[in-house]
């Protein structure tokens, strides 16, 4: 071999060999090209909208609150879709805490997603007439609360000093319910606690109907519950 070509040979090599690398990861991963793979996995997370029956005038909440309300949600649902596409070509050789493309996109991320799953909740369970729980849900909620009257009082009260979410969530290591404040999507306070109810308490959400007094809208909020579908939330929970 001539000195030029085996120059350009090792020049080479190290291509050659990642190259090959390469190659082989994408035999034992099945064929699919990495890039291929991370692009499949998006696509695989992407979500669509959820349709509500409860996308409708309401008793003390107007069609118009409800299907502008929605509009925002579908927004979350767009917005996370296109977070998770653009995580495919994030830098993460520059990722760091103080500001990176990586950590933006991961932060928003929990705003958006929080957005949806939150919100879904919320429709899900509005178009119902109100009243009470039964069964095992309506025992743990006076167990934890004292009565029905003193959760939908917290309930209330929470949602008055909340800038945005207020959650009945179950808590898995301690056994019990509790509603949570969470003053934005991405702020839900603790881990391991499940959400059956979400009441929203950013402005949208009743700023047509009542204004300033939200007071009223929550009052509103509560005579349209609908606690077939939320006791199927509760269900979900396993809840011996």
């Amino acid at each position: 071999m001539e000195r030029r070509s085996f120059l350009n040979w090792l020049v080479s090599l190290p291509t050659a060999l990642l190259v090959a690398r390469s190659e082989l990861v994408r035999q034992i991963s099945g064929g699919a090209p990495l890039n291929s793979q991370r692009k499949e996995q998006a696509m695989a997370h992407q979500i669509k909208p959820v349709e509500f029956a409860s996308i409708r005038a309401l008793d003390g909440i107007s069609e118009r609150t409800m299907r502008e309300h929605y509009e925002l949600y579908k927004g979350y649902v767009s917005k996370y879709n296109e977070i998770m596409g653009k995580l495919e070509t994030a830098d993460r050789a520059s990722a760091n805490q103080t500001f990176s493309e990586l950590r933006s996109l991961k932060v928003d991320l929990t705003f958006a997603l929080g957005g949806v799953k939150s919100h879904e909740i919320y429709f899900g369970h509005l178009g119902g007439s109100g009243g009470k729980p039964e069964g095992k849900l309506a025992e743990l909620i006076t167990r934890d609360f004292g009565s029905f009257e003193n959760w939908q009082a917290d309930m209330k009260a929470t949602g008055l000093a909340a800038r945005g979410w207020v959650w009945l969530a179950w808590d898995h290591d301690w056994q019990r319910f509790f509603n949570y404040l969470g003053d934005a999507h991405n702020v839900f306070p603790v881990w391991n606690a499940t959400p059956i109810v979400a009441l929203d308490t950013y402005e949208h959400a009743y700023w047509f109907d009542y204004g300033r007094n939200r007071g009223q809208f929550i009052d509103a909020f509560f005579r349209n519950l609908d606690w077939g579908v939320i006791q199927k939330n509760f269900a979900k929970l396993a809840i011996k």
